[in-house]
């Protein structure tokens, strides 16, 4: 193993995006959790409601500086290697809660949300799942310099869509949630064991680093 190898187990933050205490997606980011755990990952499992924070208004930034809600965040999001969001869907595109949050996280410098590693999920009662809401929570993060993982996965009829032990009632659909977790933690491991694999990876505009610039690019 290389001497620059990460130390101890992978890191992830899982955040329930949803603010109902019984939701579904809190469900689904316990079972990814779950998953996780049981793949070796030390895994931090977070609930929206945990970080307060107002809606994003440049005053009130000038005024009081960045809210203790997403310095909170801020803080779990450093001490993890990736991060899960399980997000519902609202009208087909993402919760302002959600938007909200990454808004005032992204204030704050430097930028958290780059170079890490995320995977979408969503469970949704709507018959064609969550997938809407996922893509245009990429967006965002993505225009952050998150590395969102290509493969997102997407739990549809979730109302239905639990035993009551908290695994999906569908075999075929949790086998396929247990493959997107660990083939994602795969690529998570490669990227924070082996940093003598230099590379650069483009930034979004608002945030300069002062790492020196290495020759692989990729985006």
């Amino acid at each position: 193993m290389p001497t620059d190898a990460h130390p101890g187990p992978l890191r992830v933050l899982v955040l329930g995006a949803a603010l109902r205490a019984g939701s579904t997606n809190a469900r689904l980011a316990s079972l990814v959790g779950r998953m996780m755990t049981e793949a070796g990952a030390a895994v931090d499992l977070a609930a929206m409601r945990e970080f307060d924070m107002p809606l994003y208004d440049g005053d009130v930034e000038a005024e009081g500086g960045v809210p203790d809600g997403a310095l909170a965040l801020r803080d779990r999001l450093e001490r993890c290697d990736a991060f899960v969001i399980a997000s519902p869907e609202y009208n087909a595109s993402v919760p302002g809660v959600v938007k909200n949050a990454i808004d005032w996280v992204s204030r704050i410098r430097p930028q958290p949300f780059k170079t890490k590693h995320a995977l979408l999920v969503s469970a949704s009662p709507s018959l064609v799942g969550g997938n809407r809401g996922l893509w245009a929570l990429r967006v965002p993060l993505e225009h952050l310099g998150t590395r969102v993982y290509p493969d997102m996965f997407s739990l549809a009829a979730a109302h239905q869509g639990f035993t009551e032990d908290g695994q999906l009632t569908d075999p075929a659909l949790q086998e396929r949630l247990r493959e997107t977790v660990t083939a994602f933690l795969h690529l998570v491991e490669a990227d924070a064991r082996y940093v003598c694999l230099q590379r650069r990876w483009y930034e979004f505009p608002g945030d300069r680093t002062e790492a020196p610039v290495t020759q692989r690019a990729e985006d």
